[in-house]
């Protein structure tokens, strides 16, 4: 979770420059710049990183850096605080000290030029710096469950609602990251925009960035108390999702939160000329990781003022902190990366996802995976037998909504898209065999594979042209006939995506409703864009 302080401190101090220039800027709508301190340049291209260089250790120590974020305390309770020391498990078991550093700052040319040995960041940011980044990861330290978030303002009901609209993140961070695979799959484009001044796309979702989530809900809520409307919504981290909910006077609420959305997983960075040189530390570090990730797992309590200490919390604090993420086991990651983890977002899937939905043309061209997977370690901790009656455990995290909520109501909704099937004339036969189907049915399976407890409604669509045709030809009562077929057509099509995806993706039946609406809802866009299945999502 990275809050830039320095690089948002020179970005106030250069848009006071600005305004002694020009006091009276004004945005699109009119609206004086003085109170945009927390806006920073939208970078059109990844930033340069230090030429790559191994990391040496020094009086047996290796340094590591960290943010102030729950997520770490397996790490920082396997260590016995954040300084080295002689009772460390890294000590006692494998040979050597750990020093984690907390930082706020993207230290990723520190790690890059051999400056640090190791840092913990999100899986998305390794797509980000591609080939230059010369790092392997060879642990998932765990999810972040709630820790990262949406706001928006009071109208705004589903992803969908955020089309045309301008909202503020941290650029190349994990709120960049979370709201651009909410709006791939929502079907929507991302606009960056390159000042509060530049007319917002009505067809995208447009973006301007802060240099960290704490400056994207600053701006944010001071907009939406002041009573204006340029900006929808922020996505920006805890605790700064609840202080902008909490204080906007009920004029926003939590669109969303990764609380059962798994796409920000936490790893564990090093650098590759260390890890290289090193196999032995880098086994000792993944297995004590592993080790202080159980302890807090099962025995929280006893370690609460250990975490408290390290980030200086309170315990009360740090208990509330560690609601928000789930600290990953040795099967939870051999499955995060091969692939095969339950209900979850893969490495895999992570990283392709995210040189996705950035583009080649602003992080470059894709680069292969394999080429920061460092295995060997997790190979090692399993030979051990130190963690063998481990079993991989990711629950949803349930709110005390009741069960029978009704899930029909489009505001529940997080985000609909439509997808085009494939079916025989006249039938609710499925061909699987036709490659836009297959893909059809594999966006569905991964938007409950990444959710815990999430589901699926299908809401079968039709071309109303026929309907029109029986009421020219027989009257209101033909042309209801009609309706009424055409209801039951694209329910039984529903109903047979449902049956493929329980039968063959794996699916539990009860994550997956459907609903034959007909023609009663045409998209105004022609009959091709009326025969669809529409998909929506409740996580």
């Amino acid at each position: 979770m990275s809050i830039i302080k320095p690089f948002r401190f020179l970005a106030a101090c250069g848009f006071a420059l600005l305004t002694l220039i020009a006091p009276l800027a004004t945005d699109a709508q009119g609206q004086n710049l003085a109170d945009d301190a927390e806006l920073v340049e939208t970078r059109t291209e990844v930033p340069r990183l230090r030429a790559a260089a191994a990391y040496v250790m020094k009086d047996n120590i290796v340094e590591i850096e960290l943010s102030e974020y729950a997520g770490y305390a397996g790490l920082i309770v396997a260590n016995g605080g954040l300084e080295p020391n002689d009772n460390s498990i890294f000590t006692k078991k494998y040979g050597f000290k750990v020093k984690f550093t907390l930082s706020e700052e993207e230290s990723w040319s520190s790690l890059n030029s051999g400056r640090i040995a190791a840092a913990a960041t999100t899986a998305d940011v390794l797509a980000v710096y591609g080939r230059q980044f010369s790092v392997v990861t060879p642990l998932l330290i765990g999810f972040s469950r709630g820790a990262d978030g949406i706001v928006v303002r009071n109208d705004i009901r589903t992803i969908n609602g955020l089309k045309g609209k301008v909202i503020t993140a941290a650029q190349f961070t994990e709120t960049d990251f979370f709201v651009r695979y909410l709006a791939q799959e929502a079907g929507l484009k991302i606009k960056m925009l390159a000042n509060a001044g530049e007319k917002p796309d009505p067809d995208k979702i447009n973006m301007l960035y802060c240099a960290d989530g704490f400056g994207a809900g600053d701006i944010f809520l001071r907009d939406v108390k002041a009573g204006r409307n340029r900006f929808a919504g922020c996505v920006t981290w805890e605790p700064k999702v609840s202080e902008v909910a909490k204080e906007s006077e009920g004029k926003a609420r939590v669109l969303t939160t990764n609380r059962n959305l798994l796409i920000i997983a936490d790893i564990l960075l090093i650098n590759k000329g260390f890890a290289e040189a090193n196999p032995k530390i880098i086994e000792g570090l993944v297995a004590g990781a592993l080790e202080g990730n159980h302890m807090v797992r099962t025995e929280a309590a006893k370690h609460l003022a250990v975490i408290a200490k390290a980030f200086e919390w309170t315990e009360a604090e740090a208990k509330v902190e560690l609601a928000k993420i789930h600290l990953a086991n040795l099967p939870e990651n051999e499955a995060f990366f091969a692939g095969t983890i339950d209900s979850a977002g893969s490495f895999g899937f992570i990283y392709e996802t995210a040189h996705y939905v950035y583009g080649s043309e602003l992080i470059g061209n894709a680069v292969d995976q394999d080429r920061f997977l460092a295995m060997a370690p997790l190979k090692a901790a399993n030979a051990s037998g130190a963690f063998k009656d481990q079993k991989a455990s990711i629950e949803p995290i349930r709110l005390g909504v009741s069960a029978e909520r009704n899930v029909d109501s489009e505001v529940d909704a997080l985000l609909s898209k439509d997808i085009r099937f494939h079916f025989q004339p006249n039938s609710s036969k499925l061909d699987i065999d036709v490659e836009d189907n297959i893909a059809g049915l594999r966006s569905i399976a991964q938007l409950l594979k990444v959710s815990p407890g999430s589901r699926v409604l299908l809401r079968g669509h039709a071309d109303g042209a026929l309907v029109e045709q029986r009421r020219r030809e027989g009257g209101e009562a033909r042309a209801r006939q009609t309706q009424l077929a055409l209801k039951s057509l694209s329910k039984a099509r529903c109903a047979e995506v449902q049956e493929i995806l329980v039968n063959k993706f794996d699916i539990k039946q009860a994550r997956v409703e459907s609903q034959g609406v007909g023609a009663d809802e045409p998209t105004g866009k022609g009959p091709d864009a009326d025969r669809r299945v529409e998909v929506q999502w409740f996580t």
